[in-house]
Order: structure tokens, then sequence, then C-alpha cells
């Protein structure tokens, strides 16, 4: 092709501005549009006139959601790799290995996971162990318990995780594990747990929140956690429905919060609420111990 070839060429150049050139093409209708004709979407990059069809299609709780969230952005992530997910993977996955070796491992798991009557009540059997309430998550009874657990993990650590930033990610996870074994205290206290489906629960809970804030479609994400909080009651399936219970409540709270309190200077309310929901799982294992007495 010729220069003047080239020149004659409409395609490459902007069609709102015939004397920019320019080699990128809207992904809704292909055509080529210069750096201010561009807005960034999911798929790529759009033109005005797509752009306002969209909108125009947009759902009621769609636009009201965009409204709110432009109206205070959240303080921006520089990393959007979910580290976080893949180290609590890495680490349970190392915990599980270890459980394996023969005559170390089970004492490892033992050293673990959380039965509320023997680690939280001294008085009662002598012992008080509370970061149980917290490694419970890192034990599995087995292969096929840790690879679900992980597997749901990923799968929602990897859209929730960038969403909210490594370290609001980590406190929903803790307090959900927290609010699991909270349950389990309060209506099962002689029962030993293991696992991180507490925790799991919670990020369910936080992402439906924060799905439905966003104007998503949520209704899949509210179905598999109906179907695995319905299995939980199924006798037989030998799961802890309390710590399901227990963290799938945890997360919704702190997913309401994490919504609204997304302004850069309502930072030091966040971590006021947050505390406040650490402080409250913490009294219903105080709550658990009364009814232990009773």
């Amino acid at each position: 092709m010729t220069s003047a070839d080239f020149t004659r060429n409409s395609d490459n150049y902007c069609y709102r501005h015939p004397d920019r050139q320019s080699f990128v093409l809207c992904q809704r209708c292909l055509r080529t549009i210069c750096p201010e004709c561009q807005t960034q979407a999911a798929v790529g990059v759009i033109c005005p006139e797509c752009m306002k069809e969209q909108r125009s299609q947009a759902t009621g709780a769609q636009r009201k959601a965009e409204r709110r969230w432009a109206s205070s952005r959240p303080v921006a992530v520089s990393d959007s790799r979910p580290l976080a997910t893949y180290g609590i993977i890495a680490v349970t996955a190392l915990v599980y290995l270890v459980t394996l070796i023969p005559g170390f491992g089970d004492t490892v798991r033992e050293a673990l996971l959380f039965r509320a009557r023997d680690v939280l009540f001294p008085d009662i059997v002598g012992t008080f162990q509370p970061w149980r309430i917290v490694t419970v998550a890192l034990v599995h009874g087995s292969f096929i318990h840790v690879a679900l657990n992980m597997l749901a993990l990923l799968l929602i650590g990897r859209s929730l995780e960038p969403l909210l930033g490594r370290w609001r990610f980590i406190t929903l996870y803790v307090l959900s594990t927290i609010g699991g074994s909270a349950a389990v205290a309060l209506i099962a206290p002689a029962i030993p747990v293991v696992g991180a489906s507490g925790a799991i629960f919670g990020l369910f809970g936080a992402l439906i929140v924060i799905g439905r804030h966003l104007g998503a479609n949520i209704a899949g994400i509210a179905v598999v956690l109906g179907v695995n909080l319905v299995i939980g009651f199924i006798p037989g399936f030998n799961v802890s429905w309390q710590a399901h219970v227990g963290g799938l409540v945890t997360g919704l709270l702190v997913g309401l919060i994490f919504t609204r309190t997304r302004a850069p200077q309502q930072r030091t309310l966040q971590i006021v609420l947050l505390s406040t929901v650490a402080v409250g799982l913490i009294a219903l294992f105080f709550v658990a111990r009364l009814l232990v007495l009773a």
C-alpha cells in the first residue's frame, strides 16, 4: 500500500475526528477511534455512541450503583494480583501435607482443630487455646475437603481480593473464620470442627452484598450458596452447618461495612466498625461459656 492509499483509507483514522490517525477499534462497532474517543470497558475500549447505547440499556439498579460508586471511588489498589488468596491457599495446602506425616501429622491436626469445650473453658477442662478459633481454617479432614474449599477460595478470591484490596480481604477471611467458630461454640461446643468452610461462606456472603451493591446479577452466586448451605443440614454429610451459618452472617455484615464506608475519608470509620465486629464475635465466646456453665 502506498502512502496515498493509506491516507485515503478512512479506516486508518478516527471516525469522529478524520484528521487523527489511529489503529484502535471500538470493541462493539469495530470503528476506528482516537484516544479522546476511547472509553475503557470490561472487554476493551468502546466509542462514545456505543457507551451511550450501553448506558441507555442499563437497569435501574445498575445506574444507581454506577452513580454511587462514581461519587466515592475506593482507594486504588496498586497490585491487583490476588496474592493474599494464593498465600492462604499455599499455607493451607502446606498444613494439610504436614498432617499426612505419620506419627506427627495427627499431633499437628489435634493442635489446630477447634472444639470449644476443650480449648475455651479452662475452668472446665484445664486448657485455654484461643488461637484455635482461627487455626481451624488450616486443617481439613480429607483431600476432597481441602481441595473443594481451596477451589472455592481461588474462584472467589480472584474477583473479590482485587476489588477490596489485600488487607480488607484478609480481614474478611479472618473475621468470617472467627464468626464460624463463634457459632460452633454457641450451638455445638462439644463437637470437634476442622476446615475453612466458615471463611468460605463469609466470602460468599460479602460477595453477594458487594455484587448487589454494584448492580451485578447475583442469582447464580445465591443459588450456589443456597445449595451448599442446605447440604450442611442433610444427615450423613458430616459438615458443620453451624460454622457455615456463622461465617455467612459475618461475611454479610463485613461486606455491608465495606460497601458503606468506601470513601477514603471513611477509613477510620471502617476500621472502627470492623473492630466492633471483632469485639462482638469475641463476646459471643463468653456467651457460649455462660451457656456451657448454666
